[in-house]
């Protein structure tokens, strides 16, 4: 019997918090080691805010597999072949940005998933099982299984379908997009509001429902992550590639600017 690991889910069903990382300016295959060294579990190919191709997001979620992260590709739009085309180069899950519905997310589900989930066309041999050539019954129920379909929750309508949206079969996590839902609600980065509070507790509340996994991004200070972690989000975008790399270097630059010469 084939097996294939997904930390993402291994994490969560240890009540564990799923960490992740944003990869927009990420171009070759040694950022799979460098999550790992970092102890992230899953990489956020991000393609819908970056010009990364499908051929470079397949060569970055290859490179996770053999880092031992789990690769997902935010995909820029809501097209079945593009959801498939990620999925049959490498990626073991969709991250598919503002569904405001229900009936959208059964749609994309369907994109994602082999039958009697959904309506993906099977490609053969996949990847995520190294091409393997096994009996496409046994692959396919093994990647519907550790294959994740993560919608995000971007604008009020998206939080007041938060249980109609959980309730849908197939979808395993519902990502807050702090940064859009604050913009949505003319509140530009006020994390802090009771409105953010609100949608995320009800978020959490739907998904404990109905047995899904929630979580947000966009929030990374120590002030309002850990609040909303207490309340019970569990899958967690805490950060991008281009704001650590400039982080680390403005502090090393005004340390050594700080230097008497």
């Amino acid at each position: 019997m084939a097996t294939l690991e997904n930390r993402i889910k291994d994490r969560i069903a240890n009540n564990e918090l799923a960490i992740g990382l944003g990869l927009r300016f990420s171009r070759t295959p040694d950022i799979g080691r460098i999550l790992a060294t970092a102890g992230f579990d899953f990489a956020f190919i991000d393609m819908e805010h970056s010009s990364l191709t499908l051929e470079k997001a397949s060569e970055l979620s290859i490179a996770c597999h053999d880092a031992g992260v789990t690769p997902l590709v935010r995909v820029p739009g809501y097209e079945h072949w593009l959801a498939s085309r990620v999925l049959d180069t490498g990626a073991m899950g969709v991250v598919f940005p503002h569904v405001d519905t229900p009936e959208l997310a059964r749609e994309l589900v369907s994109y994602c998933k082999f039958p009697p989930l959904g309506h993906r066309s099977a490609a053969g041999s996949p990847v995520q099982l190294g091409y393997q050539p096994l009996p496409m019954a046994e692959s396919s129920e093994l990647i519907n299984r550790q294959t994740l379909v993560v919608v995000m929750l971007e604008s009020p309508q998206a939080i007041e379908n938060a249980d109609a949206i959980a309730a849908v079969e197939g979808v395993d996590v519902l990502l807050i997009g702090t940064n859009d839902l604050c913009m949505e609600m003319g509140i530009p980065q006020q994390f802090g509001d009771a409105r953010v509070d609100a949608a995320m507790k009800a978020t959490v509340e739907a998904c404990k429902k109905h047995g899904k996994i929630p979580g947000f991004g966009g929030v990374y200070d120590e002030e309002h992550a850990p609040r909303y972690i207490d309340m019970g989000m569990r899958f967690i975008l805490s950060g991008g590639d281009l704001n650590y790399v400039i982080a680390g270097a403005n502090q090393r630059a005004r340390f050594l600017r700080g230097l008497k010469v």
